[in-house]
């Protein structure tokens, strides 16, 4: 598990990174939250799925997430440090997501629909190999 606070001070590389690779996928394939984020989270911190989850739905709150989150909220899911990383890794996915577009618009359809199974696949493997 990465470490998420160092020294009383957030640790920014992380959830920059599972931003722009959030923003990146979502412009390759349309998505973002549930199939890369909330993985992500899982593998790098080690949160709960119900945990990473809410903090995936803190990153896509307004677009998406506002109501979903409330109700994480309520049951407890939700605190100031899933919050913040929320909203951090919602930064990396604005800037991913405009690389991801311009690299999904070079390729050709069918290079990228294999891409994206294999990439399904893999998170798939991870996943199961990893359930608690």
């Amino acid at each position: 598990m990465i470490q998420f606070v160092a020294e009383g001070k957030m640790e920014l590389v992380w959830p920059i990174l599972i931003g722009v690779s959030a923003g990146i996928c979502s412009g390759l394939f349309g998505i973002g939250g549930g199939i890369i984020i909330v993985p992500l989270i899982i593998f790098a911190y080690g949160f709960t799925q119900q945990v990473a989850t809410a903090t995936s739905l803190a990153a896509l709150l307004l677009p998406t997430g506002a109501l979903a989150l409330w109700q994480y909220y309520l049951a407890g899911q939700v605190n100031s440090t899933t919050m913040k990383l929320g909203f951090i890794i919602s930064a990396g996915m604005f800037v991913g997501g405009f690389f991801g577009a311009k690299i999904a618009t070079s390729l050709q359809s069918g290079t990228l629909t294999r891409m994206f199974s294999i990439f399904l696949i893999l998170i798939a493997l991870r996943l199961w190999l990893t359930a608690k």
